[in-house]
């Protein structure tokens, strides 16, 4: 009897060592497994991370490299406009000039009368008091003036671009005109108002002095000495060129 459960024993014990080490061995071999496949996650998480980190700096590399390339476009569109503008511009003030002369010529009953001049600041176009001072010892002879008409040209040095100098010499005339219109009354048609920019100098542009004559609006009073018909074609005469 005392054999017997010795024996039972002694199976049981050894059941227990044969189940400890199974487990073991499974254990031993499964973790490695584990381990692998918890570091293949790992690394694929990492490398998604990189995917994207690279898709976002590729694609604000190509939303920057467009964003150059579109402004590139736009800024040759604009330089050619501009040059296109500037060609436009000089062939309109040599015609306005050139038809000023011819409107002028064509009025065989008027003859020049009298003109002033009064010269402006570095890009400027208003009229100083010196200038108010001028036209208005000028415009005191209109009121015996029955047919005349007004030259009013403005001018400008040889310093920026073309384009620039044509609308500031424009406006320089405008200033003459709108002086003389508000303080004397003077109708509309009596004037042809012209801007001819640096085109036109009344001196080299080689000294201060010079460049501040150039910069200017020439006011000529032409009178018309053929009486009632010239009145007339004063009156339909345009009031620019």
């Amino acid at each position: 009897m005392t054999y017997r459960i010795g024996l039972c024993v002694a199976t049981l014990a050894l059941a227990g060592v044969t189940g400890c080490a199974t487990k073991n061995y499974v254990r031993g071999q499964t973790a490695p497994l584990v381990d692998h496949t918890n570091s293949l996650e790992d690394k694929t998480a990492e490398n998604n991370r990189n995917i994207h980190d690279t898709d976002q700096r590729a694609q604000a590399g190509i939303k920057q490299a467009q964003s150059a390339a579109d402004g590139a476009t736009q800024n040759a569109q604009n330089a050619t406009k501009s040059a296109g503008d500037a060609t436009t511009a000089a062939n309109d003030a040599v015609h306005r000039a050139d038809s000023l002369d011819e409107v002028v010529k064509g009025l065989d009953n008027y003859r020049s009368l009298s003109d002033v001049a009064v010269t402006f600041g570095f890009d400027k176009a208003a009229l100083t008091d010196d200038d108010k001072e001028q036209l208005d010892q000028f415009a005191n002879q209109l009121g015996s003036q029955k047919s005349y008409i007004l030259e009013v040209t403005g001018g400008t040095d040889s310093t920026g671009p073309a384009q620039y100098n044509y609308e500031l010499s424009q406006r320089r005339a405008d200033a003459v005109v709108q002086y003389l219109a508000s303080k004397y009354n003077v109708p509309a048609h009596r004037f042809y108002l012209i801007g001819i920019g640096k085109d036109k100098e009344v001196a080299p542009n080689d000294s201060k002095e010079n460049r501040q004559k150039n910069r200017r609006v020439e006011i000529k009073l032409l009178t018309n000495m053929g009486g009632q018909n010239g009145q007339q074609t004063a009156n339909s005469a345009p009031t620019g060129l």
